[in-house]
């Protein structure tokens, strides 16, 4: 089969391998659809400790089971996508169902060979740990690959306890802030502000309908919150741009007792914040992070998907082959692309 192999920093290529085998407690899934997702670029462009080369990349991925052997639980025919940060299922942190932060975290495409290829097994943990999430026929397989990143949103937005009606202030309108945006409104959000000083970006993000788009290099972010919230901030702001002054400025943006979710991760040693924490205090303010899912986050995010409502044709904004891969990697570094799906 044709699958997408990481073998080290800029060296990822198009092979033929073998069709993995089906073990027991394990599925055989064929391949619909394989989104690329910002963490395989950054293994592509920098490399990745925790891949050990070569390895098949992917985890943004939907299929159809083509073999079972995981008992009745699932049959051959069903569309399945994953929660692809396979857990333990054991560690102090899987036992408070907190199993997107395992200790012994093993992710799709970084610890097992992943979806970007035409077969891929899902391993008897994963199986066994409820992270295989079937997907009603009505869905689309290019829609259906969203699943996982759309999860990461829905855990930000219940970590944030986004309630009907409040104003909910997105920063960064990535492909991550836009689904951010979007989650938030799914949820109940009465007005959705998005923040985002590349033009291109807030250009992109014209066509979901948010209550406000804002460029902070060119208006003032803080007056508008204020003016589209009697004076008080929002009740959350997500911060889904990877910068520190965002991270800092969110803390002046937010009511008090409102959220502040620091969605997006900061590189590396560059990682520290110069925070007031006066306003955390005297405003008694949450400041929670969120990363990655859980299996029910997932189950959330299908169902989201299969309502309706959910604009997910607009976020697959292009569709490419296994062979276009670095293509992918070119326009998402452009900022052309809110997601790329890959198919077989």
């Amino acid at each position: 089969m044709r699958a997408v192999v990481y073998h080290g920093q800029m060296d990822v290529k198009v092979e033929s391998v073998a069709v993995p085998v089906c073990g027991d407690g394990e599925l055989l899934v064929k391949v619909d659809a394989c989104a690329v997702c910002g963490s395989d670029m950054k293994a592509y462009k920098s490399g990745n400790p925790r891949m050990r080369p070569p390895i098949v990349m992917g985890h943004e991925f939907a299929g159809v089971v083509v073999e079972s052997r995981a008992g009745s639980a699932f049959a051959v025919g069903e569309r399945v996508v994953m929660a692809t940060s396979v857990a333990c299922g054991t560690c102090a942190y899987c036992t408070r169902g907190w199993r997107n932060l395992c200790a012994n975290i093993r992710p799709m495409g970084f610890g097992y060979d992943g979806g970007m290829a035409e077969y891929v097994v899902i391993p008897e943990l994963a199986v066994r740990g409820g992270h295989v999430i079937k997907v009603p026929e009505s869905v689309k397989p290019l829609h259906a690959a969203l699943a996982e990143p759309v999860s990461c949103a829905v855990n930000s937005c219940e970590n944030s306890q986004v309630r009907k009606g409040d104003t909910v202030l997105v920063m960064g309108a990535g492909p991550m802030g836009i689904l951010n945006a979007v989650v938030a409104r799914e949820y109940g959000a009465g007005k959705v502000i998005l923040s985002e000083i590349n033009p291109a970006r807030l250009s992109q993000c014209e066509a979901f309908g948010f209550d406000r788009l804002v460029n902070p290099a060119t208006e003032d972010l803080a007056q508008i919150v204020k003016d589209a919230t009697g004076g008080i901030g929002a009740d959350v702001v997500i911060v889904a741009a990877p910068a520190a002054a965002p991270q800092e400025q969110a803390m002046t943006l937010v009511r008090k007792r409102g959220t502040v979710c620091l969605f997006a991760s900061l590189p590396a040693g560059k990682s520290m914040l110069n925070v007031d924490s006066r306003p955390i205090h005297y405003g008694e303010l949450r400041v929670v992070g969120t990363s990655d899912s859980t299996p029910a986050h997932v189950a959330k995010a299908v169902a989201l998907i299969a309502a309706g409502t959910f604009p997910a044709g607009r976020l697959v904004t292009h569709t490419l082959p296994f062979e276009g891969f670095k293509a992918a990697i070119a326009l998402m570094e452009k900022g052309d692309a809110l997601r790329v799906v890959l198919t077989p």
